[in-house]
């Protein structure tokens, strides 16, 4: 298949790209290089530097794809709190000239990288797909609009989608020639990490009054190359007529910010001293997937799905391959 990847050169989009590549596909990146890298585009994809709105552009992209995986967009959740004008442009406006330009060509299958922010604070965890959608910040908020947008061009132009909403991705490609890199960093575990390899001895928690066991936040993390492998699945299940909707990706296991803070000393041996800062707007305090559909109806199965490998993988990113210990976990 010819797949048109939109955000392929951030984190998660070239990550995929290359494992889409990998299997025999081929990619064309679309990446407006604002919050991407442009190093991080596998030189076996085309690209096209332009933003997702750019219906020209996309004019001249489309023709020979089969399908689009739609990565790009904001992520930030404090950001989107303050600015979000941005946000409903760049996560909902923008996406839908992209839809639009998709009909005009026929391309009709679409994977959509959603985000656990849909579901705001949950009545019970781990999170069924079916359960209330009640963002409580603005990026979920433009999240879940797409996805309504999503099912209202199934119901008018026969879009076929299949939504993917993700609990926290982490880790990197295994040989640590790939990772996170977001400027500036506001994930967890990546924020843990640099300030380890740069010798940092200091490192901020945000809030420690969750209703958690120890008042921090509990999330549920995935790796990066299971997300992309479940993409793939996805992609392939629609180009022959199979499953769409909506399926969380995570393990079904939660961590407090204080266990991943734990965890990354063990595995990288260095120490940090927390501190307590306030709460960020946003957060909900518990996210931890069901994930059981992916498996069931797409046949995924994380194969790198413990703690530590994460961050075992993450490391060797974050020391530029110096630290490479991918049997850990």
């Amino acid at each position: 298949m010819r797949i048109l990847v939109t955000g392929g050169a951030g984190y998660i989009g070239a990550i995929t790209a290359r494992h889409l590549l990998d299997s025999g596909h081929e990619v064309v990146v679309v990446d407006s290089l604002e919050r991407g890298w442009r190093e991080s585009i596998d030189p076996r994809a085309s690209f096209v530097h332009a933003a997702v709105g750019d219906a020209s552009a996309l004019d001249a992209a489309l023709p020979g794809c089969d399908a689009v995986m739609h990565l790009a967009g904001l992520i930030e959740v404090a950001e989107s709190q303050s600015e979000p004008g941005a946000y409903f442009d760049a996560n909902v406006v923008q996406p839908v000239r992209m839809l639009d330009v998709m009909v005009r060509h026929g391309v009709r299958d679409i994977v959509f990288s959603s985000t656990a922010a849909v579901y705001g604070e949950p009545e019970s965890v781990p999170i069924p797909e079916d359960a209330a959608t009640r963002p409580v910040n603005t990026y979920g908020a433009t999240k879940l609009m797409f996805e309504q947008m999503l099912d209202a061009y199934g119901v008018a132009h026969g879009v076929r989608s299949i939504r993917f909403r993700y609990f926290n991705v982490a880790g990197a490609w295994p040989d640590g020639t790939l990772g996170e890199a977001h400027d500036p960093e506001t994930h967890i575990i990546p924020r843990i990490l640099q300030a380890m390899a740069s010798g940092q001895r200091e490192f901020e928690v945000f809030g420690d009054d969750y209703p958690t066991p120890d008042g921090t936040c509990v999330r549920d993390y995935i790796h990066v190359h299971d997300l992309a492998e479940a993409h793939r699945l996805g992609l392939e299940r629609l180009g022959s007529g199979g499953a769409r909707g909506v399926f969380n990706l995570g393990n079904g296991h939660g961590y407090s910010n204080l266990e991943v803070v734990r965890a990354c000393a063990e595995v990288t041996g260095v120490d940090v001293d927390v501190r307590v800062g306030p709460r960020r707007p946003g957060d909900p305090a518990v996210l931890v997937a069901s994930a059981e559909r992916a498996r069931d109806d797409l046949g995924w199965e994380p194969t790198r799905g413990a703690l530590k490998t994460m961050l075992a993988d993450a490391w060797c990113w974050h020391t530029a391959g110096k630290e490479c210990s991918s049997g850990i976990g």
